[in-house]
């Protein structure tokens, strides 16, 4: 039996994924513990989990697009809960004695502090903004973030001489996507595509799944929690597409009801969709999102094609490579009309390119063992001993 310590940041959608490999672990007799804010992980794990909290604070909300939204990303989450978390995590590393970390690429402070007490350590690429180097075009910017990260490096205290980046693990980095929706540039060998992890969750007893009508075609709209922050009206624009997109439509939307208009009587609005529920019903006819990876991965693993608004961050990386496989079609956010978005839905709701797309994409994601291959480096990770 080994020891896993789970380091993860307070993100609903960074956590999730990382449940499915935490109980194959388990399931293996594997001993699993999380660390991170406890307010934020004992509600999504419930109470049965082990979790060695770090504290709970307010970090500054993102904004911004492109370089502004990284930066925004960096200066405003990343670096300030690293400093905020590296004492407490120091110690319960020296109370659970774990035998292998797996570290969420933005806690960078989990490697370095198993960087400090010789541990190996797995990276966790919660997203595809690490993956093919995306900003190598901008070398000023690259450098900038070394420059960040070499700060909390000497922070820690540890060696100049002996910085090794800590978003990726020389020994292994997992990715939850596949070959499809990294981009034509090869990876590097420790790094493992293992496919989306769809961990079961907690059933929504309040979804009301009667009003579901078989006899229209169903759309789920899920933009996740940016769309509201950057002040854009682009769920009016949406449900106004999908009215375009005529009476055979039904929209399922998962948004808070203050960023709605007035809905058709036939559309579905909720604060919280049981997105994955919906999917392996087989309920959806495609998937209107912003091209977070992980409903990216979760649609495509169905079989579901998609319309994708990129909004900032891995998004825009994940979009073109969507569109490259043929799985979806791209709209910009900001300003896409509704006339042109429910065309954009229309495409793929009549056609069948981009469903047997999406089917092929999603059979090689499947391919990558998800949960169970992760938690097969992971052992083997751990069988390698301590780092040198």
């Amino acid at each position: 039996m080994s020891r896993f310590l789970l380091v993860v940041p307070p993100l609903t959608g960074h956590v999730n994924p990382v449940v499915g490999i935490a109980r194959e672990l388990a399931a293996r007799g594997h001993e699993v513990a999380w660390t991170g804010s406890e307010a934020v992980l004992r509600p999504l794990l419930g109470p049965a989990e082990q979790v060695f909290g770090t504290g709970s604070r307010l970090f500054r909300a993102q904004g911004g697009h492109g370089l502004a939204a990284l930066r925004s990303l960096w200066e405003g989450f990343i670096v300030p809960y690293a400093r905020f978390t590296a004492k407490p995590l120091d110690g319960v590393v020296r109370e659970f004695r774990p035998d292998v970390l797996l570290v969420d690429q933005h806690t960078p402070a989990g490697a370095l502090v198993a960087h400090r007490h010789g541990l190996r350590w797995a990276s966790l690429a919660p997203g595809a903004m690490e993956l093919g180097r995306p900003l190598r075009a901008l070398p000023q910017v690259e450098a900038w973030m070394l420059g960040l990260l070499g700060e909390l490096w000497r922070r820690a205290g540890l060696p100049p001489e002996e910085f090794t980046d800590p978003r990726f693990s020389p020994d292994l980095v997992l990715a939850l996507t596949g070959a499809a929706l990294t981009g034509p540039e090869p990876l590097p060998e420790q790094y493992a595509l293992v496919g989306p992890v769809l961990a079961e969750r907690p059933a929504d007893p309040g979804f009301p799944w009667e009003r579901l009508d078989r006899g229209r075609r169903k759309v789920l709209v899920s933009m996740g929690t940016l769309a509201g922050d950057v002040g854009t009206d682009f769920h009016a624009r949406a449900v106004r597409a999908l009215e375009l997109c005529g009476p055979d439509v039904q929209a399922v939307i998962a948004a808070p009801r203050a960023l709605l208009p007035e809905l058709p009587a036939h559309a579905v609005a909720v604060d919280r969709a049981p997105v994955l529920e919906l999917m392996s019903r087989g309920v959806l006819d495609a998937v209107l999102c912003h091209a977070g990876m992980n409903t990216v991965g979760e649609a495509l693993v169905h079989g579901i094609p998609l319309v994708v608004a990129p909004i900032r961050h891995d998004q825009p990386f994940v979009a073109a490579q969507v569109v490259a496989a043929g799985a979806g079609v791209r709209v910009p956010f900001p300003r896409v009309a509704p006339d042109a978005l429910a065309a954009a839905l229309r495409t793929v709701l009549d056609g069948t390119a981009h469903r047997e797309a999406a089917v092929r994409v999603g059979a090689g994601l499947r391919a990558g063992g998800g949960a169970r291959r992760a938690a097969d480096h992971l052992e083997a990770l751990a069988g390698a001993g301590p780092s040198a």
